[in-house]
């Protein structure tokens, strides 16, 4: 007897509340009311296939994490594996960082941003694309709370120098000085995938680490402040 087929017209598996796109969300996070805890928040830049949220979530589980992917494939993947484990500190939200930061992240609302291994659009024309610049770092600044933390890595010499520039441009920073490489315990033990890959062909990995300076009691509280609209630039996703 023939096995029987697999539908091809199954619908995707329902991800939600792992799985949100800049659509499902109407305005501005209130984390407690998203995450149903009044834990701090971190966000990832460029999710990939969420290793770096898996590990950080189970290290870190009274701490809340919010990944961007633009990639809704890649985002869905990484959405799978935290429902796979059911971890309700991670979710995945899938569009564009520039919009998602801009107008979704209420003021001084964070306790770190991850940026890891972002494209580096290798082409001179292209280069505008790259995520990390002076005015994406500056909306970085705004949603950071005073002492919260920016990690930003790269395997591209170049483009670690470039956002190094940035930082030092940016008067709401200090640098820090970088997490040691470390040697992984097994397969998995990495910060991301593109990590794990770049290190077993034995490339270099520049790791940058700063602090958001104290914000000043004028600007006011995360609760009161809305952020501003940004540009909707594209962005490719990372890790």
């Amino acid at each position: 007897m023939s096995r029987s087929r697999r539908s091809t017209n199954v619908p995707p598996p329902d991800l939600k509340p792992y799985f949100r796109t800049l659509d499902d969300v109407p305005g501005p996070f209130n984390w407690s009311e998203f995450f149903g805890n009044a834990n701090p928040v971190e966000v990832e830049i460029g999710t990939g296939r969420g290793l770096f949220l898996v590990n950080a979530g189970q290290q870190q589980p009274e701490t809340n994490f919010l990944g961007i992917e633009l990639d809704y494939k890649e985002g869905r993947y990484a959405a799978r594996r935290i429902q796979k484990r059911q971890m309700p500190n991670v979710r995945i939200l899938g569009g564009d960082a520039r919009v998602a930061v801009g107008k979704l992240i209420v003021s001084h609302s964070v306790a770190a941003v991850h940026i890891y291994f972002p494209d580096p659009w290798w082409k001179r024309r292209h280069r505008r694309r790259r995520i990390f610049s002076s005015d994406f770092i500056a909306e970085v600044a705004r949603i950071l709370r005073g002492g919260g933390l920016l990690h930003a890595w790269t395997d591209v010499e170049e483009y670690f120098g470039v956002m190094c520039e940035v930082m030092r441009a940016n008067a709401d920073f200090r640098e820090l000085p970088p997490p040691a490489e470390r040697e992984p315990q097994h397969d998995m033990d990495y910060h991301t995938n593109f990590e794990r890959k770049k290190r077993q062909l034995g490339l270099p990995i520049y790791r940058g680490l700063w602090e958001r300076l104290p914000v000043p009691a004028s600007t006011g509280t995360a609760a009161e402040l809305l952020p501003p609209a940004v540009a909707e630039e594209p962005e490719i996703p990372a890790s």
